[in-house]
């Protein structure tokens, strides 16, 4: 499935281990957005790693934006970096 992932987190050091959480399931778009093509084993691996990340008492969110295969070939992009061709590298 293709996800776009966007996050809004308080604290520098969580919105880091967010990014990086984030940079090992998917293509980084955005100063926080990300795209990722996940199984559902992969997602649900991401969102625990995340959980353990923020902190929602603080505000901290994570947004997740599902996109069928017909939506993602409606993306239209002006500027920035092109969509990579290979899949995300999963640790």
């Amino acid at each position: 499935m293709f996800v776009v992932i966007s996050y809004d987190i308080r604290s520098d050091k969580r919105r880091n281990r967010v990014f990086k959480t984030l940079k090992n399931f998917g293509q980084w778009m955005q100063y926080s957005v990300f795209e990722c093509e996940l199984d559902k084993t992969n997602l649900v691996r991401l969102k625990d790693r995340l959980n353990e990340c923020i902190r929602p008492s603080e505000d901290d969110s994570v947004r997740f934006y599902f996109l069928c295969e017909h939506c993602k070939q409606q993306v239209k992009r002006i500027g920035g970096e092109k969509p990579r061709k290979e899949g995300a590298v999963i640790v």
